[in-house]
């Protein structure tokens, strides 16, 4: 094992020579690091917000540019990015993170199409609850300010994420083999929503999107030059 802040872009890129000195070539690159910063945006401060994007979002530009030359030299590899549900779907309460899961996907889609022309893949994945310790107090980071206007959105959020944690129905173990069926296949999907919480959010946020689309179609298509 490699010790790697990814926050720190020369770890990095340490990280990456020393793995191609030992194995020659990197073939999988999984983005797994992240934490979550949970409060309404009117109680983040700027300084939670930076640290939030500068673990999710600038963290995995820095590890994904160190092994981009090697994969593109080598004419293949697989890159995987961990999202959530909370990147296809915004909640209350958790609008950094969401923002920062947001930007992982603008990231993936267009990596994705970057790379292809080099036999690269570019998978996001985008889990529900999993009993891992995202939610635990080891990793979970909440806002610093607790505004009263917000307690019945993010108060009972904060309340309810004892009960949470550590009784989520997704198995880690399961996701793992998951992931190592689509490092496998010769056509790896681009998004793969993981747990069947997952699969129940993106099914009706795309359905309501739909609806929403229809509803508006006029207004929207009116828009361009006559």
């Amino acid at each position: 094992p490699i010790s790697l802040d990814v926050t720190v872009e020369s770890q990095a890129q340490a990280a990456t020579e020393a793995a191609l000195a030992r194995f020659g070539r990197i073939d999988v690159l999984l983005n797994n690091a992240g934490y979550a910063l949970l409060g309404a945006l009117e109680e983040c401060c700027m300084q939670e917000l930076e640290a939030q994007f500068r673990t999710n979002v600038f963290g995995l530009f820095a590890v994904t540019q160190a092994v981009l030359p090697a994969m593109r030299q080598q004419g293949a590899g697989h890159i995987i990015n961990l999202s959530s549900m909370a990147g296809f779907k915004g909640w209350p309460g958790s609008s950094a993170y969401s923002a920062s899961k947001f930007a992982v996907e603008g990231l993936t889609e267009s990596l994705a199409a970057e790379v292809a022309p080099f036999g690269i893949h570019v998978t996001m994945l985008e889990p529900g609850y999993f009993r891992t310790d995202l939610l635990s107090d080891a990793s979970l980071c909440l806002a610093a300010r607790e505004l009263a206007a917000y307690d019945t959105v993010t108060g009972q959020m904060r309340r309810q994420i004892a009960g949470v944690s550590g009784h989520q129905p997704g198995d880690p173990a399961k996701l793992v083999r998951a992931v190592r069926q689509i490092v496998d296949s010769p056509h790896p999907p681009l998004r793969l929503a993981l747990g069947s919480d997952a699969m129940e959010v993106a099914e009706h946020k795309l359905s309501a999107w739909q609806h929403e689309l229809n509803q508006w179609r006029a207004l929207s298509t009116s828009t361009d030059f006559d």
